[in-house]
């Protein structure tokens, strides 16, 4: 069991060998014990043990010149220069807070950039302003497309938070498909098989093997087949990827630059490194802050007090498993699957930290 700072420190230690400045070390350490708080392990300390590897393969650059390339007053292109996703992401959603603050609104595209974590880090950052805030990322191809065999798409995560007044904020995050490629990780880890409608083999064939991505199988859209609305779910991962790859010009579909070992690295490209997209809007834009607040402490409460199905004590809103998870884990403590940090031991070892 490790304490939050506990944790962070460790990670630190990580990036700081990995040779990133004391402030991107903790960025980036910061939004993986977020993931862990938050009850989102596949997004943890196992995402930095394969950025590590990245880095390994000399695909990251921990100390990048992150810069603007295009820009408008509301709007613009940044270039992560390879830098870590989670370094790279908290600049872009800061640039886009501070442009909506003049603005009203801003929306900003990144390319060149590698994974970045949990999407709700930087949706969440906007909170702290009285914004909306809008994140989402491309991910390695590992998602088949209705009726496809083939891998085209990412997993490719949306998350949208929105400030209440007495009400917790409504924070979503969730990817576009049923299932975490890093979920599936765990557990395989874990020796569980995964439910029908999650994956298929090779040829497109439903599995329950969590281990199927390495042997050419792909993850479906969210909702599965076409009978059970996967449809819908491969518009919303096409959406996320031509507003994180196509409009910045980052790579995209099948041409994202993977994280996992098991999928190569193509030579062939259409935009570069990976892509991010990100807004915040300021609620006093649209209304005065008290009367939104307001209407939406309103909202939280119609849905929050409804009639839960048998079996259920309450009806949540989303965030709340999250935001109840990370008050019980740093009282608590954060435990790591044995596995993972077994792997954890085996990078502070190569790296010569205790």
């Amino acid at each position: 069991m490790y304490s939050y700072t506990q944790l962070t420190n460790i990670l630190v230690s990580i990036f700081e060998k990995m040779g990133c400045s004391s402030t991107d070390a903790r960025i980036s350490a910061s939004v993986l014990v977020k993931a862990e708080l938050r009850g989102i392990p596949s997004h943890g300390v196992l995402r930095g043990l394969e950025i590590f590897r990245v880095w390994e393969a000399g695909r990251i650059n921990t100390k990048p010149n992150i810069k603007i390339i295009h820009e408008t007053p509301s709007t613009a292109t940044i270039d992560g220069d390879s830098g870590i996703g989670m370094v790279v992401g908290q600049k872009a959603m800061s640039i886009a807070i501070e442009k909506a603050k003049t603005a009203g609104s801003a929306w900003i595209a990144v390319r060149n950039s590698n994974n970045y974590g949990i999407a709700g880090y930087y949706s969440m950052m906007a909170l702290e302003h009285d914004m909306i805030g809008l994140s989402m990322t491309s991910a390695s191809p590992l998602v088949a497309p209705t009726y496809s065999a083939d891998r085209l798409l990412g997993t490719n995560p949306i998350s949208v938070a929105i400030p209440a007044g007495e009400q917790p904020p409504f924070v979503a995050d969730f990817a576009t498909t049923p299932i975490t490629r890093g979920k599936l990780t765990i557990y395989s880890k874990e020796g569980k098989k995964v439910d029908k409608g999650y994956v298929q083999d090779k040829e497109g064939i439903s599995s329950n093997n969590p281990a199927v991505l390495e042997d050419g199988g792909a993850i479906l859209p969210l909702g599965g087949d076409y009978e059970h609305g996967g449809h819908k779910g491969y518009c919303l991962g096409s959406i996320v990827d031509m507003l994180s790859g196509v409009l910045g010009g980052a790579n995209f579909g099948p041409l994202v630059p993977p994280m996992v070992a098991y999928l190569p690295v193509l030579q062939q490209t259409v935009g570069v490194g990976l892509g991010h997209f990100f807004g915040a809007m300021r609620v006093d834009a649209f209304r005065p802050l008290d009367e939104f607040k307001k209407s939406m402490d309103e909202w939280i409460g119609i849905f929050r007090n409804s009639k839960p199905v048998v079996g259920q004590k309450e009806v949540l809103i989303p965030g709340d498993p999250e935001r109840r998870s990370e008050e019980e884990k740093m009282q608590n403590g954060i435990e790591l699957l044995p596995a993972i940090e077994k792997e954890l031991n085996q990078v502070l070892e190569k790296l010569g930290l205790a």
